[in-house]
């Protein structure tokens, strides 16, 4: 047994975390003369450590993923969700949600387009909640930063507000609420996927992940330049007296700031681990993150398009009510897991 959790704690600390090239940069920046103790030291110690761990993870991430989404085609995916009823067709519509694209804005046309093929709204309200908030590039992150138990207990409970929401949604019979143009695409041809090559899959894979890359990067380099500010020059005191222990709307305050934001898990991992590493929460930076990723401003503009406002208001409603519930559950037990 203390085998197997040494082999896992080299896993998640020099595998996922990459430890090593911390140290690496480290000696390289201190082999130039800069103090990596200072304040300027520290930063770019930080940004350079931070960006190209979070470039090689989301290359690696996203090739993977995306080869196992090949498998999952819009159509296919269509069927599949088709065969079930209840909350299993909820649970499977938030588990697919899971190998599907990373922010919510690239979300919603798949949303648009189950809705429109008839699947039932709560089915694809599950989808549309867990697609950006718990993929499984979000596991992977979490579990570099954070932990394995931080990461699981995470997904789990994103997977939770996924199918609890979906099942609300579906039980309000809200199917009025959604635009006419979506609910008169029904009974269209279905127009089945061609069948893919292993060389196909592949080539499919690298240009997902070249073109997420693209897309994301500017925002990994925001994120990152925010968390090496935060990291090195805010005063600790700062952040703890916010959004630390002794203020219990730290919660609230994260996810109305995150909230506006627009930003996927790659962009909001910095920053999150900076604020924790400031005395920040753990469930308050966990917030922050999940406002950024399932209520972005442009994502909820966009869903409008789809679904009228007091449908829009509902999702909202729900995903901020199990955001603010997942905060203050992980900063109750935030000593037992860290």
């Amino acid at each position: 047994m203390e085998v197997f959790g040494a082999v896992w704690r080299f896993l998640q600390d020099q595998v996922l975390g990459m430890k090593w090239l911390n140290a690496v940069i480290g000696s390289g920046l201190s082999a130039l003369g800069l103090d990596v103790t200072s304040s300027w030291g520290g930063s770019i110690r930080f940004f350079l450590y931070d960006v190209i761990k979070i470039t090689l993870l989301l290359w690696i991430l996203i090739f993977v993923i995306s080869w196992i989404q090949s498998y999952f085609p819009p159509e296919r995916s269509k069927r599949i969700l088709g065969r079930f009823r209840g909350l299993w067709a909820n649970l499977i519509a938030a588990l697919l949600g899971t190998v599907t694209p990373f922010c919510s804005c690239s979300s919603i046309p798949l949303f648009m387009g189950f809705t429109g093929a008839g699947l039932p709204l709560g089915v694809t309200f599950s989808f549309l909640i867990s697609s950006p908030m718990v993929d499984l590039g979000s596991l992977v992150l979490l579990m570099s930063v954070f932990g394995t138990r931080v990461a699981v207990i995470y997904v789990l409970l994103g997977l939770v507000i996924a199918v609890a929401g979906g099942t609300l949604i579906e039980r309000l019979h809200m199917e009025n609420q959604v635009e006419a143009f979506i609910r008169n695409a029904r009974g269209g041809a279905e127009v089945q996927a061609p069948e893919l090559t292993a060389k196909d899959r592949l080539l499919y894979a690298g240009g997902q992940a070249a073109g997420t890359f693209r897309k994301v990067f500017p925002y990994i380099l925001l994120g990152v330049g925010i968390g090496a500010v935060i990291h090195n020059w805010i005063p600790e005191d700062w952040v703890q007296n916010i959004l630390g222990s002794t203020n219990p709307f730290g919660v609230v305050l994260a996810v109305l700031v995150g909230v506006p934001m627009y930003a996927d898990i790659f962009g909001t991992i910095p920053v999150a681990e900076a604020l924790l590493a400031k005395g920040a929460q753990l469930g308050t930076v966990l917030s922050f993150m999940m406002a950024v990723t399932t209520l972005s401003l442009p994502s909820m503009i966009l869903l409008r398009k789809a679904v009228k406002p007091k449908l829009l208001g509902l999702f909202a409603a729900v995903c901020v009510i199990g955001i603010l519930a997942v905060g203050y559950f992980f900063n109750g037990i935030q000593t037992r897991i860290l």
